[in-house]
């Protein structure tokens, strides 16, 4: 079985070099006398790489090859991965990927054409990487109502808060050491302003509840914002702060779903899941709760998953297609959350710490006042009650003397 793949970075070299050393044993598993690469698509030549003579610089030459019959796109971005995909899809290749921009923003389309045109559009290494989660959602627990998905999907941001939380780091220093290390990229904004975890929290949320969610509509925060002093008082509740996607299933079969910063309890799994490790929480009616964790990136972790979609490709035949599947977008389907009932934990400042204070427990009837060393005479951190986000925002905005620095949500598990 020959495959081709498109783009030759991080990913698709791994993919490369996995199929290169454990070719035979791959071949034998997926039923097939051999899996060979014939192609690498790239801009760039690799005269010095075992693998550089397959390169070719035009994506026609995989299209109008009937020999090869998998493509794997490792390009990433959105608009020339799109087309080229197309263009596979519509030859009657199939295509496994681990972009997540493309399937988050398209993969609807994909799916669609995959299946007018009896091949595979497969996307295991879109969201977790090296650990199962787009397979067992949709097939293992086919049989469970997913009430709600919710994790640690991407590793830079939590390398950084694990580093603040545990060596009392500051986010500039820790932001630093992950660029150092290789996990974050020089210009980080997709990891910590939280857009990396949105796109990955869409595809689950599109496989889980069968519409298929965009990212432009999922309120986003990052953890550009969050402090040391975010982080003590966090703990003097019995917390730890973590970057999580959630998604859940609410009144009129709508959608809640939100990428932030959040407050996980320490009997949580999910407070536990430091450095670059990821977690993935599911709750099924049947199953109830079930965890994923492992490495959610890397070269050969992600290569791992890509390769495991491959041997499934191969598995199936031509022809055939993998079911996974959802719906066109549906208007209204994504609950409003200020509508949405939570908990917030609230740093801020006032004059009049005293009439500033009675003024808070005026307005939300009860606040758990919380309290850290060598604090601010006129700092005041509290939690608030359980109430719709969008009524607690008012009573802030409301509340006289008292000035805001931090506001993060408190989650229930």
């Amino acid at each position: 079985m020959y495959i081709a793949v498109m783009g030759c970075g991080v990913v698709g070299s791994g993919v490369v070099e996995l199929i290169e050393k454990n070719g035979a044993q791959i071949a034998e598993k997926a039923g097939t006398d051999f899996v060979d690469v014939k192609y690498i698509l790239d801009l760039r030549d690799f005269p010095d790489r075992p693998y550089g003579h397959k390169v070719v610089h035009d994506v026609n030459t995989i299209i109008d090859d009937p020999e090869v019959e998998i493509v794997v796109e490792t390009m990433g971005g959105l608009t020339v991965a799109y087309n080229f995909v197309s263009k596979c899809l519509q030859a009657g290749k199939s295509v496994v990927t681990s972009n997540k921009e493309l399937v988050a923003a398209r993969g609807y389309d994909l799916l669609q054409l995959a299946k007018e045109n009896s091949v595979s559009f497969l996307f295991e290494a879109s969201v977790c990487g090296g650990i199962p989660a787009i397979h067992p959602l949709a097939d293992c627990l086919g049989a469970n109502q997913i009430t709600e998905v919710a994790g640690i999907l991407n590793g830079t941001t939590n390398f950084i808060l694990t580093k603040m939380i545990r060596e009392n780091m500051s986010f500039a220093t820790a932001l630093k050491m992950a660029q150092e290390l290789g996990y974050a990229e020089a210009d980080p904004t997709a990891d910590v302003e939280g857009l990396d975890a949105c796109r990955k929290i869409c595809i689950l949320a599109s496989l889980a509840y069968g519409t298929h969610v965009s990212p432009v509509e999922v309120h986003t925060e990052g953890i550009t914002k969050i402090t040391l002093e975010d982080v003590e008082y966090a703990e003097d509740h019995g917390c730890v702060i973590k970057l999580l996607g959630r998604a859940k299933l609410v009144e009129d079969d709508k959608i809640f779903i939100m990428v932030s910063p959040a407050l996980v309890n320490k009997t949580s799994p999910l407070s536990s899941v430091d450095d670059v490790f990821n977690a993935l929480f599911v709750r099924g009616d049947a199953v109830g709760d079930v965890m994923f964790y492992g490495r959610g990136a890397g070269k050969f972790p992600t290569a791992s998953a890509v390769v495991a979609d491959v041997m499934d490709c191969i598995r199936l035949g031509k022809n055939t297609k993998i079911g996974y599947t959802w719906g066109p977008h549906a208007d209204c389907r994504i609950a409003d959350y200020k509508q949405t009932e939570t908990c917030l934990y609230v740093r801020g400042f006032a004059k009049d710490k005293q009439a500033a204070l009675v003024a808070l427990r005026e307005g939300f009837g009860h606040i758990e006042t919380l309290s850290r060393k060598d604090a601010p005479e006129n700092e005041i951190a509290f939690i608030t009650p359980l109430m719709p986000e969008g009524d607690l925002r008012e009573v802030l905005l409301n509340t006289k003397n008292f000035a805001e620095a931090s506001v993060i949500r408190v989650t229930d598990y």
